[in-house]
């Protein structure tokens, strides 16, 4: 619980989010009309990425991205992203609404390219640096982008596919001269990283944004055809911002407290980003709030745990997270001792279930630490729910209740609201809404009704507002009629000492048409068989729930970008099983 004196909460989430809302609160909300649909919104939000580019300015000397040992400073990072914004303009005839594409790794130049891009008022189109050359152009063409900027492994994969694109320009970073081909070198229009600081005092012309215009362009990885282009506006990204101010304030208020005013001379955050900035969760949840409060980011080559904590220990990094099985391994770390974590204040992850037994390991190992989870997706803009500090503890099951702006219905088939606790399809509504799917408006009118996004997750919502994510509805296993939620089995096997990581898949079977299967990766130093597995999960959920096949694993379990199991890759992995169910 808390050692305050005051009972715990001291008031309800309702309470809370109404006294941080409220007239004169730097959170205050006022309804405007969206589209035709009139929406709760946060009155002093800043009113595109613009505003917060150039309020961004004011951190001068203060470091806002370490990588690798490469230090870069605000005010060089404003000088750089302004002159790359000026090539874009004046070289390649970018103009307000252009799609820009941006595909690398995370590299400082990711950063400075995502601003010159939306300061200028272009559309940045982050594409999935882990796609093939194909995947890449379909993005890049889908979009409309005539500049795209890369770094020498995106360029290579691009490369055999030049002539199915139709390009004003071709921008590569940290790529050497001999491999450039037709792309102009990012250090031949800018300089190099340590010239930034001497770069023109400049200032980009002001594009007329206003919130709704659009923003940014996101695809979605679909589990069927092609991507889709999820169309973000300036408005979506920064009431994100706004909800991650909302969660630094409202454990505060449940404890009875009034939350600390910011303070621009407290010691400066330290973040490290162990997510891709071409998502939503890193850019629109990391690199912008960072960016816009005096922020150092720390980016790693490659996720790796234990380098993860030397820069934890070199660089007093206050916060981390990612995904829950990146959490874990630093925790199973066998040289996590070796290493002085004390600096951690915040350890905060999504995108992926998470064993309730994760937030006593946080405790045990980072006594200080409050930990939190929290639920979106790409067309939320991130944000939808969060589950902070002492809430966490008491459900960690749940991905918190909504963010104040936003509001949430579970529904049935027919979209008829279903009784609170009963499961259904989360539906969200509010301005971290995106405005739709890219030039797809048959997918658009599908996934939209009235401003409410169709999520496909099927949950629960208790009485006090707090979201249960139990499947995907399209992953949810059916065996011989009855419906099994993959999370609920998913959460028994994690509740397993042994168990770091899991995953559970149908397997096919001609009877019942698919029988459950899991695949599990056990902690360092542990050992665990099927049949022990099979009796614990026994122990906790009905016979039929039981996997018949689980597949033991050492090493991580395969993951998307942002951190999701590629369950597709699983399930046909398990189809080998098939025959035992037969």
């Amino acid at each position: 619980m808390t050692d305050s004196a005051v009972k715990w909460p001291a008031m309800s989430i309702q309470d809370a989010h109404a006294l941080m809302t409220g007239a004169g609160s730097p959170l205050e909300m006022e309804t405007v009309d969206i589209r035709g649909i009139p929406t709760r919104v946060y009155k002093n939000a800043p009113p595109h990425l613009r505003a917060i580019f150039d309020l961004g300015r004011a951190w001068n000397q203060r470091d806002f991205i370490v990588y690798e040992g490469e230090r870069l400073n605000y005010e060089a990072h404003y000088r750089a992203a302004t002159a790359l914004g000026r090539v874009f303009l004046d070289k390649y005839g970018v103009k307000k609404g252009d799609r820009v594409a941006l595909i690398m790794r995370n590299y400082p130049e990711w950063s400075i390219a995502f601003w010159a891009a939306v300061a200028i008022g272009a559309v940045i189109v982050p594409i999935n640096a882990w796609g093939t050359g194909a995947e890449l152009v379909y993005a890049i063409n889908d979009s409309g982008s005539r500049v795209v900027v890369v770094d020498q492994e995106r360029l290579d994969r691009l490369r055999p596919h030049m002539t199915e694109m139709t390009l004003t320009g071709l921008v590569a970073a940290r790529t050497a001269e001999d491999a450039l081909g037709v792309a102009e070198s990012l250090e031949s229009l800018i300089g190099e990283p340590g010239e930034y600081k001497n770069l023109p005092d400049d200032v980009l012309p002001d594009p007329g944004l206003q919130p709704d215009d659009d923003a940014t362009i996101l695809y979605t990885s679909g589990t069927t055809g092609k991507p889709k282009g999820a169309l973000g506006t300036h408005r979506n990204v920064c009431t994100n911002l706004m909800n991650t101010a909302v969660g630094a304030a409202r454990p505060y208020l449940r404890r009875g407290e009034m939350p600390p005013m910011p303070d621009p001379e407290a010691p400066q955050r330290v973040m490290l980003l162990s997510v891709p900035m071409f998502h939503a969760t890193g850019c629109h949840s990391i690199l912008v709030p960072n960016y816009a409060t005096g922020g150092r980011l720390i980016l790693m080559h490659k996720w790796d745990p234990e380098r993860a904590l030397e820069l934890i220990q070199e660089e007093r990094v206050t916060a981390f997270g990612g995904v829950p099985s990146m959490v874990w391994q630093v925790l199973e770390s066998p040289d996590f001792a070796k290493y002085d974590t004390s600096s951690v204040e915040s350890i905060g992850y999504g995108g992926a279930p998470s064993a309730a037994d994760l937030v006593k390991r946080i405790k045990q190992q980072f006594p200080k630490v409050h930990p939190s989870n929290g639920y979106g997706l790409t067309e939320t803009s991130a944000i939808t729910t969060q589950n902070l500090a002492e809430d966490y503890v008491n459900r960690p099951e749940s991905a918190g209740p909504a963010v104040p702006t936003t509001d949430l219905r579970v529904v049935d088939e027919n979209g008829k609201d279903v009784p609170v606790g009963q499961i259904g399809e989360l539906w969200i509504k509010g301005p971290n809404v995106v405005k739709g799917y890219w030039n797809k408006p048959e997918a658009t009118a599908a996934a939209f009704t009235d401003g409410w996004f169709h999520s496909g997750d099927l949950v629960r919502m208790d009485e006090e507002g707090f979201v249960y994510i139990l499947d995907r509805a399209k992953d949810m296993l059916i065996r011989g009629g009855e419906n099994i939620y993959c999370v609920e089995v998913e959460g028994a096997l994690y509740s397993h000492d042994a168990v770091m990581d899991a995953a559970v898949v149908g397997i096919p079977h001609k009877v019942l048409g698919e029988e459950v299967g899991a695949v599990v990766q056990v902690a360092p130093g542990k050992e665990v068989t099927e049949e022990e597995l099979q009796a614990h999960v026994r122990k906790l959920l009905a016979g039929f729930k039981v996997p018949i096949k689980i597949e033991i694993r050492h090493e991580p379990l395969p993951r998307n970008p942002n951190g999701k199991i590629l369950k597709t890759e699983l399930r046909e992995d398990m189809k080998q099983y098939a025959q035992h169910a037969a």
